[in-house]
């Protein structure tokens, strides 16, 4: 998952051959659009630039190894929560327009089974969710749903991204 702080298929640019990563976006907003050489000549002009960009790519790699670890060991709910409080924070917004196909795409579950977990997170009164639209009500008791791996993620992004901020 990318915020608005973020970078996709940056790999290229930083070892010179391709990138490996493939970006869907789901919630839309504004980016830039940057041709390989232009990056690579930045960077090479720029060293703290290249040392950032390879941070970035540090916590793309740390966030999609906890995910998937995630997803093989943590129950739905905790999963579900835990992704929702992450994408609102790289959206910087509580509301989301998502789609439940999407979600489960993403944990790696079947469609009816976000479906369930998102009522019961409905009716506990943390989300809100209508049609592709989920509003998060209730931040502190969706941490406390979600599993240790938010925090995880989070503190891997934070820490290599802002550092200065500790």
């Amino acid at each position: 998952m990318v915020g608005c702080d973020g970078i996709v298929g940056a790999g290229a640019a930083l070892n010179g051959r391709l990138s490996l990563n493939r970006a869907i976006v789901q919630i839309g907003g504004e980016f830039l659009v940057c041709p390989v050489e232009p990056l690579k000549e930045a960077l090479e002009a720029h060293p703290n630039v290249r040392s950032l960009l390879g941070a970035h790519e540090q916590a793309l790699f740390a966030q999609a190894q906890q995910s998937a670890a995630c997803n093989a060991l943590h129950v739905i709910e905790s999963r579900l929560s835990r992704w929702l409080l992450r994408a609102a924070d790289l959206h910087g917004s509580d509301q989301l327009p998502l789609t439940q196909e999407y979600i489960a795409q993403m944990l790696g579950v079947r469609r009816t089974s976000v479906t369930v977990v998102a009522r019961t997170l409905q009716e506990a009164g943390l989300i809100r969710y209508s049609r592709g639209r989920i509003k998060l009500l209730d931040i502190p008791a969706l941490r406390d749903t979600a599993c240790e791996c938010y925090d995880a993620i989070k503190l891997n992004y934070d820490a290599l991204l802002y550092p200065s901020n500790k």
